[in-house]
């Protein structure tokens, strides 16, 4: 008797999680698409935690944390690289620090930086945050460095280098951007980026197993991370995301990533003045760049507003989007490098927002 009474709460609490506002057909859908992911052998593992008006509507891990050893995916505790999606982390403790009037947005980068190579124009802490700057992007194999540069260490890699462009001038995505906001920012404040971090962001949201990447010192909640390959997948190469942890250095969970989108969901966490300058796209020529201060500002497919961020990197693919009309949270994680399934993700995503629309596997 015991075994079928808790079997049927495990039945009853998990439809609890999945909800009761969308078709029966369509929870099976969403969750049919992404076991295929996975035995299609698309991705190695992802875990997913999706929030609706503030409450758990649902999470589960899928596939392999780590092939080699069976090792299951836990959303709650299971570390994956959030790439980009790191950079929300940061633009929240920036908000932070604006509040505190430690760093000013319109401030010069020199005013907090003044060893940086001066440049034919002055650029600002916005124009950083917002990819407006004219700092250029990765060469080569600058994307996968493996070298364990601090934060300022890393300027030598870029700082030598021109500005593309006047600054306010055009949008150019990079994370260089993201590891100059987060010099000035430790230089501003006298603190570690990572600590102020911290002490700010991460504990105050109870996102406790968020952290930096430390090579070479795995957790045994750590996801191995994988490239695809024609037929399966193989280990990553070697990387040290320490120097751009800011733009993509970040170790984190699905459970936690949803636990900061939540955040500016509820209104209680940062001033909205000043998060309303954030989730407020830059406008160059007349023209949206759909980015504002470290968020993606922009719609989904069916016309959803959001703000969040896509990532890649190497062994690591994100998506975490806060859909505020819909009272959503979302937040993908997968330990693989682009599996070029970005298609099949947003289909699943209008699941869970109420659209149930066709995309080709």
């Amino acid at each position: 008797m015991k075994p079928l009474i808790k079997y049927i709460g495990d039945l009853l609490a998990r439809f609890q999680i999945l909800g009761t506002d969308h078709s029966l057909g369509s929870r099976v859908e969403a969750e049919t698409l992404l076991n295929k992911l996975v035995s299609d052998r698309k991705v190695p593992g992802m875990a997913i935690s999706v929030l609706k008006d503030g409450l758990l509507f649902y999470q589960k891990g899928f596939g392999h944390a780590r092939i080699e050893s069976d090792h299951r995916i836990d959303p709650e505790s299971t570390l994956f690289r959030a790439a980009s999606a790191s950079k929300p982390i940061a633009a929240t403790a920036l908000a932070k620090m604006i509040k505190e009037r430690i760093i000013d947005l319109d401030a010069p980068f020199h005013h907090y930086v003044p060893y940086f190579p001066k440049k034919e124009y002055e650029f600002t802490i916005r124009q950083l945050a917002s990819h407006t700057a004219g700092i250029r992007g990765y060469k080569g194999k600058e994307y996968a460095l493996n070298k364990p540069y601090s934060i300022k260490e890393s300027l030598v890699v870029f700082q030598n280098d021109p500005l593309l462009f006047r600054p306010g001038t055009a949008y150019l995505y990079n994370s260089f951007d993201w590891v100059l906001v987060s010099l000035a920012m430790q230089e501003a404040s006298g603190l570690p980026f990572e600590a102020y971090v911290k002490e700010k962001v991460l504990n105050p949201l109870g996102m406790r197993k968020t952290k930096p990447e430390i090579p070479n010192a795995e957790e045994k909640d750590q996801a191995w991370f994988y490239t695809k390959r024609k037929i399966g997948f193989k280990k990553a190469v070697e990387v040290d995301n320490r120097y751009k942890l800011a733009g993509g250095g970040y170790l984190s969970t699905s459970a936690d990533l949803v636990r900061l989108g939540q955040s500016y969901l509820d209104f209680t966490f940062l001033d909205p003045q000043i998060s309303s300058q954030f989730l407020t796209p830059s406008i160059i020529d007349g023209k949206s760049t759909y980015y504002g201060l470290g968020w993606e500002v922009s719609t989904h497919k069916e016309g959803h507003p959001y703000f969040g961020h896509t990532g890649n990197s190497i062994g690591g693919y994100s998506n975490f989007y806060v859909y505020p009309e819909n009272k959503m949270v979302v937040a993908i994680l997968i330990n693989c490098t682009d599996p070029k399934i970005q298609h099949l993700l947003d289909h699943i995503i209008s699941i869970w927002l109420g659209k149930n629309t066709r995309a080709e596997p």
